[in-house]
């Protein structure tokens, strides 16, 4: 027989893990002194304590370590209890990774005064399609060749314009960091947007870089000014007329109707006629018939508008022939478009 003294010496145990364990009856000893209280363990319990102290070292729970005990003579049972506990110690510790980098990545914003947006990558996707198509092509301007993001809190607004149009989508985000205005080139914007598959989308944004995670994608925002289009809004007048569409039968009208063209700065263009009927309709007219009651849009952005809307009804708000026409998703003030009119 050994002492509790021996036995710790010879297993790793102390001798107060040694009581704790004959308490909580996971190693009781072969036999007690009634007179002194002095434990005693046989030799074969030598080898249940050393198996206890390495079970422990590895953080094992105490009812698996009794369990362990109870299997010590059944090594394939014991086995297959250290490859759950392995398996759980490596999901914590890859949990603990990830953790470890948030955390990184929250003091680095902090260092260097960065602001990070995380949503679903199914919320950014959309939103960048409903403003991509109103962003510039024209050579002569490249400060409209760009997407702005306008990252306040709780929430991301992008906004694209060529002048003639205007496009503004807004999509809730968690927002780390202070608010950030960053104008995208259209080259990041459109290699990022195939990319956004699934799980969640991360943009790092800084005064002089801009980061996208998963996608490992990066690009450095144009130091422009942006036009505000808060302040172009707020001076917009309430419409007068709103009214609902069906978004295909207006696309197909549009497509059967008699196109009439105009011309700016050389480059002619097809321009839709519309009539909205006090029944509340919409419907495309020959340009013969044009008058101060009807309203002339770029036929071109009209369409894809409507495609940007990406919905099966859509509400056309407007206040006369010369006040842009505002395209909208019903019930859903986060997306619309702004296409000014052309004159007679």
């Amino acid at each position: 027989m050994r002492s509790i003294g021996e036995v710790a010496r010879a297993s790793g145990l102390s001798v107060s893990a040694l009581r704790f364990y004959d308490g909580a009856g996971v190693l009781v000893p072969a036999e007690v002194d009634p007179a002194t209280g002095y434990r005693r363990y046989g030799d074969d319990q030598l080898r249940a304590a050393r198996l206890i102290a390495g079970l422990r070292r590895v953080g094992l729970p105490v009812a698996e370590i009794a369990a362990a005990v109870r299997e010590l003579d059944e090594p394939s049972a014991v086995r297959r209890r250290l490859d759950a506990h392995r398996r759980r110690l490596e999901d914590g510790l890859a949990d603990a990774k990830r953790e470890l980098l948030r955390i990184h990545s929250l003091l680095d914003l902090q260092e260097k005064l960065m602001t990070r947006i995380t949503l679903p990558a199914a919320a950014l996707a959309p939103t960048l399609d409903a403003v991509r198509f109103a962003a510039g092509g024209d050579p002569a301007l490249p400060m409209l060749q760009c997407v702005l993001l306008d990252v306040t809190d709780g929430a991301v607004t992008l906004v694209a314009t060529d002048r003639f149009r205007m496009a503004v989508a807004t999509a809730a985000a968690e927002v780390e960091g202070p608010p950030i205005r960053s104008v995208l080139p259209l080259g990041f914007v459109d290699e990022l947007r195939p990319l956004l598959t699934g799980g969640r989308a991360v943009l790092d944004l800084a005064p002089g870089r801009v980061r996208a995670e998963p996608a490992a994608i990066e690009a450095k925002p144009l130091e422009l000014e942006y036009p505000d289009h808060r302040r172009l809004l707020d001076a917009l007048p309430a419409p007068s007329t709103r009214v609902t569409v069906d978004t295909a039968a207006l696309r197909s009208s549009l497509a059967s109707a008699p196109v009439a063209t105009r011309e700016h700065e050389g480059t002619a263009y097809e321009v839709a006629v519309l009539a909205f009927d006090p029944s509340g309709g919409v419907r495309p007219v020959p340009e013969a018939d044009w008058s101060d009651t009807h309203l002339a849009v770029n036929r071109e952005f009209l369409l894809q508008a409507l495609d940007a809307g990406a919905a099966g009804q859509l509400v056309l708000e407007l206040d006369g022939p010369i006040k842009p026409l505002a395209v909208r998703v019903p019930g859903d003030d986060s997306r619309f478009s702004i296409l000014m009119p052309v004159r007679a």
